[in-house]
């Protein structure tokens, strides 16, 4: 690990690997290192420019053929739900969502294998051991949360930790515009539940009751299936060659 001053960070090129998005592409990615007491900062400002946080890594594509990957970020002092997010919040009416400082469980960690048995069987976290996922969560050198969904259980307003089933976990940084949403997990057997577009919406909230005006929801990559989702969060901005500009689907 190195420390480097928020003015001059240094970047690095990962080799070509297959892309996950799109079949027949590649793809390469710029990366630097979030350390020291800059990373904060540092990482506030790779965000608003495009970059991802993984660990004490931030990163974007830099593919030499392709620029199908867009950051999406919602404008949550400006969201209005629609009829079926209504609904969904409706229907989560019952759980409870209580943020930590980013400490990983076992509890997480059993929700989390779950959820990739599940739904990524085959992707790049399929193998991620209870190792894996601890530093997953805690390796951050800027300030990142942990917001646990339970089921709501009698008592609950008055304990620290409420105790229901745990059925969803979200990783999120607070930053100055903004909250990130770096990775989120949930129960695969509730899917009546909708529990990704709850998480996203609660965290809409959240955002709007810091009085922060973004929630970054990562990339969105038109024609990838996994990826739909994430325009349905208007009004939305992508990050385009001239900037931030708002995006109609």
């Amino acid at each position: 690990m190195m420390n480097q001053p928020i003015n001059s960070p240094q970047f690095f090129l990962t080799a070509p690997s297959e892309c996950p998005y799109l079949e027949g592409q590649s793809e390469r990615k710029v990366f630097t290192h979030l350390v020291g007491e800059k990373a904060k900062a540092l990482n506030d400002l790779l965000t608003q420019g495009g970059f991802r946080r993984s660990q004490n890594i931030a990163y974007r594509p830099a593919c030499e053929s392709c620029r199908a990957c867009i950051s999406v970020r919602i404008l949550a002092s400006e969201f209005k739900p629609t009829r079926s997010m209504r609904r969904n919040r409706a229907a989560n009416i019952d759980l409870v969502g209580t943020e930590y400082h980013a400490e990983p469980s076992s509890e997480q960690f059993k929700l989390f294998r779950r959820y990739l048995d599940n739904r990524h069987q085959s992707g790049g976290m399929a193998d991620m051991s209870i190792g894996d996922y601890a530093m997953m969560v805690e390796d951050s050198h800027v300030d990142s949360r942990i917001v646990e969904y339970r089921g709501r259980t009698e008592g609950d307003g008055l304990l620290e930790h409420p105790t229901g089933e745990l059925l969803a976990v979200a990783l999120t940084d607070r930053m100055g515009d903004g909250l990130s949403m770096v990775y989120s997990f949930f129960s695969p057997e509730v899917t009546e539940r909708s529990l990704g577009t709850y998480m996203i919406l609660d965290h809409i909230a959240r955002a709007q009751n810091l009085g922060l005006p973004h929630v970054y929801l990562g990339y969105w990559v038109k024609g990838s299936r996994k990826m739909e989702y994430k325009t349905r969060f208007q009004p939305q901005e992508h990050l385009t060659a001239q900037g931030w500009q708002r995006f109609c689907p």
